[in-house]
């Protein structure tokens, strides 16, 4: 059985389509769980009027990761699938991944390709955009190339690597998979299986300025796990490197100074730390 958690937070207006895309799922046994992370909309008397279809969950607002890892922790499902409140499902999504994992049955995780619509119109990604396959935790430094609404993980996943960070504002998906990445392959379904939907306000991407700022934090995070070989651990402070310089930069644009030399001198800090033991 698939576990599939939507989090939502004052999303009435896109919620029914998230939902009625997974009830319409055909080929695949699943359990929806939806967690409404304090919300002072209509949420709760809209997924109500589901009835048993799917288990209705309310905490306080605690925050994106915090309502993910509430529904990881109802799960019931062998594999979990994540879906955002403002994105829908295609049909087949659930069914069509499970055949793949099946037919791969060394992968333990997979995403599927994705329509991008933002303000109601069709974007097409750049290349730099293009979600990898197999060990790809070279790529999974630079940007965030898995989706959530994307992925189906198998629980023993999160065994392994830890849930989401409830301490990142943002950026808590690209954590995520750099622990994840460094360990495992990602399999990738050439089928735009889902969309998703930007530009409306209450986008996180929008509301949090200067992201590199977390995945710095994430950067830093991962250099002191045991799960890096050499030849990661280099990498990481490569890209760490560039980020810094980067974000470093527009702060003394900004005349941010003593966040600029902070950031800026993070790198050759970060090489010295020690690595937690296994």
């Amino acid at each position: 059985m698939v576990s599939v958690v939507i989090p939502t937070y004052n999303r009435s207006a896109f919620l029914r389509d998230a939902i009625d895309s997974v009830l319409c799922q055909q080929g695949a046994a699943f359990e929806l769980i939806v967690v409404d992370d304090g919300s002072s909309d209509d949420t709760q008397k809209l997924v109500e009027s589901y009835g048993p279809a799917l288990r209705y969950v309310h905490q306080p607002n605690a925050g994106v990761s915090a309502a993910r890892n509430k529904g990881v922790s109802l799960a019931e499902g062998e594999w979990l699938a994540f879906l955002d409140s403002d994105d829908f499902w295609l049909p087949g999504k659930l069914r069509f991944q499970l055949a793949y994992l099946a037919a791969n049955p060394a992968l333990k995780l997979c995403q599927t390709e994705e329509l991008w619509i933002r303000n109601g119109a069709r974007l097409n990604p750049r290349k730099y955009h293009a979600k990898p396959a197999g060990y790809c935790f070279p790529q999974l430094l630079e940007r965030c190339l898995v989706s959530p609404s994307a992925v189906m993980i198998h629980r023993d996943v999160f065994a392994d690597v830890g849930l989401f960070d409830e301490a990142l504002p943002a950026c808590e998906d690209y954590d995520l998979w750099l622990r994840i990445g460094c360990r495992y392959p990602i399999g990738l379904l050439p089928q735009a299986l889902i969309v998703k939907r930007g530009g409306h306000p209450d986008q996180l991407s929008r509301l949090v300025q200067v992201l590199d700022k977390y995945r710095i934090a994430a950067l830093s995070k991962i250099l002191q796990s045991d799960c890096l070989s050499a030849a990661q651990r280099s990498l990481v402070l490569q890209a760490l490197e560039k980020k810094c310089r980067i974000y470093g930069q527009g702060c003394l644009r900004r005349g941010r100074f003593r966040e600029a030399e902070w950031v800026l001198s993070l790198p050759a800090r970060a090489a010295t730390l020690p690595v937690a033991a296994p």
